[in-house]
């Protein structure tokens, strides 16, 4: 498959990185083609642009700045997005290209009458999602209620890619492990990564 992968963490030895590195050698390692789009050695920028968001329901939408993003998307078959759950939500950058790329005409289309959006990512059959937090798995569970998973797979996966299977994986107290958990949490992302054909 296409494979696209979009990692969002400021410093390159993170775990986060880490993990990044070895699912690109997965993906590798079992023949698919992979694109990756690193944010923030990309220096992408997360802000939504005047000329962006008054485009939002022109005939078309401005995309002079993030074209190449937007290509990238259009052409993946599985995405895996890599990155830090901060105070329970996104990092503002990887915010940002959802913001941004996943834009009218390219991730789904206005109905006529405001009403429901029409989705346009019918291309996406895998999203993997691999993120690490620093908070234990009952806080983001049972507290919070995984308010990132909710919002990827209701708004986001839910309505503009609905014919997509999703995997979350979080990695929970993120600073505190030992090398056999990241390990054992490697062997799960190469289950998800081996059930896909």
């Amino acid at each position: 498959m296409k494979c696209l992968i979009v990692t969002a963490h400021p410093l390159a030895d993170s775990l986060c990185n880490h993990l990044s590195t070895h699912v690109i050698h997965s993906l590798k390692e079992k023949g698919h083609e992979v694109t990756i789009e690193a944010l923030y050695a990309e220096n992408f920028k997360p802000t939504l642009t005047a000329k962006e968001r008054e485009s939002y329901y022109a005939e078309s939408y401005y995309q002079v700045e993030v074209s190449q993003q937007i290509k990238r998307l259009q052409n993946a078959e599985a995405l895996v997005l890599l990155f830090p759950t901060w105070w329970f939500g996104f990092p503002a950058i990887l915010k940002g290209w959802f913001d941004r790329v996943w834009s009218p005409g390219v991730a789904y289309d206005h109905a006529s009458d405001l009403g429901a959006i029409k989705p346009l990512l019918d291309n996406l059959e895998n999203v993997l999602v691999v993120t690490t937090l620093g908070s234990p798995w009952w806080v983001d569970r049972l507290l919070m209620r995984q308010p990132v998973k909710r919002v990827l797979k209701i708004a986001l996966l839910g309505t503009c890619a609905k014919n997509s299977q999703l995997k979350f994986l979080s990695l929970y107290k993120s600073e505190k492990l030992e090398k056999r958990q990241i390990s054992a949490f490697r062997r799960k992302i190469d289950t998800v990564i081996d059930s896909w054909n």
